[in-house]
This record gives structure tokens, C-alpha cells and sequence, in this order.
């Protein structure tokens, strides 16, 4: 993890005055931290007793990039919950409140099944609204939110007990590297 850490790049004012940015991009420069982000990611969730996953759902964009490797070293589905516009098909969408503004996010009325287990997944966790947001479109779908997954989480911003008020105490909410 601490490789890992190191490559988290710092970017002050983005994307408005005021944020810090914890960049993952520079992960994608090194192989072996690819491959070691993945397994950890992985890893995490089954040792957090996640085995019964039915999907994973990669939050626009970043949760893209290792929710795809998750899904497959769990051997389940893979689904997007993305912006407005970018879905071709029949959606549904949920429009919430972010640290500097508000967004809509948007997702496939038939990427999951109804009853089916689900782990959302997405790069930061910040104040937990965009998390929140997809768990209430899983919900709409008839899924149950199982889990969420994070690079990182930044703790003074109490994501991870915002989604738990939000979606339940009993939610499992992981990150592998805390700021």
C-alpha cells in the first residue's frame, strides 16, 4: 500500500478553488501498482466477508478504471452508473448534492436484477453524495447495496458515515488508503 500511496499526486484548486484533489492517475504510469491496486481492492472486499456479489457498479469515471478488474477477480457482472447523456439506452437518474456543487448520475434500468447483491465502486470518497446517490438508483432497480469500494478516502469529510445514515449502520464501506 505504501507504493501505492506514494503515487497519489496532490492537486490544489481543482476542480474549483479551494479542493484538493487526490489524483490516482499517476497508478496507471506503473504496472505493478495497477496489477497490486487491483488484487488489493479485490482482496478487501472478500476479506470483508463479500463473497454473494451479484455486480459491481463503477461510478463515472475513475471507478471505471479497477471496478472492471474487481468484478472480474470476483467473477460477477460488471455495471456504469454515469453522467447525464452518455447512457444509449432506457435509465433512470438521481440528481444529488456534491462538496462543490451538484450532479446527476444515471444508470441502465436493466444493468442489475432485482434482488440481485451489489458493490458500488469508485475511486475517492469525499462527502459521499455521488455514493449515496447510485445506492438509491440500486435500490430504485430492486438491488441491495452490499458494500462500497475506495481507493481513498478522505475522513474528514465523513463520507463513510454519511452513506451509513443514509443506506444503513450495517453497510461495509472500504477504502485502502485514508487522508
Amino acid at each position: 500500500m505504501e507504493h501505492i500511496a506514494k503515487l497519489i499526486r496532490d492537486v490544489p484548486n481543482f476542480p474549483k478553488e479551494g479542493i484538493l484533489f487526490k489524483d490516482i492517475t499517476p497508478i496507471f504510469s506503473d504496472p505493478e501498482a495497477i496489477y497490486s491496486t487491483r488484487i488489493e481492492l479485490t482482496n478487501q472486499i472478500l476479506n470483508a466477508g463479500l463473497k454473494s456479489v451479484d455486480c459491481i457498479i463503477g461510478i463515472e469515471s475513475r471507478g471505471f478504471l479497477f471496478g472492471v478488474g474487481i468484478a472480474e477477480g470476483l467473477d460477477t457482472k460488471f455495471a456504469l452508473a454515469r453522467k447525464p447523456g452518455k447512457l444509449p439506452h432506457t435509465k433512470i437518474s438521481k440528481t444529488y448534492n456534491l462538496e462543490y456543487g451538484t450532479n446527476t448520475i444515471e444508470m441502465h434500468t436493466d444493468a442489475i436484477n432485482p434482488g440481485d447483491n451489489v458493490i458500488i465502486h469508485d475511486d475517492l470518497l469525499a462527502t459521499g453524495g455521488t455514493a449515496i446517490a447510485v445506492a438509491e438508483l440500486i435500490k430504485e432497480l430492486g438491488g441491495n447495496v452490499v458494500g462500497f469500494s475506495f481507493i481513498i478516502e478522505l475522513e474528514s469529510l465523513e463520507g463513510k458515515k454519511k452513506i451509513q445514515e443514509a443506506i444503513g449502520e450495517d453497510v461495509t464501506v472500504l477504502s485502502l488508503l485514508k487522508y
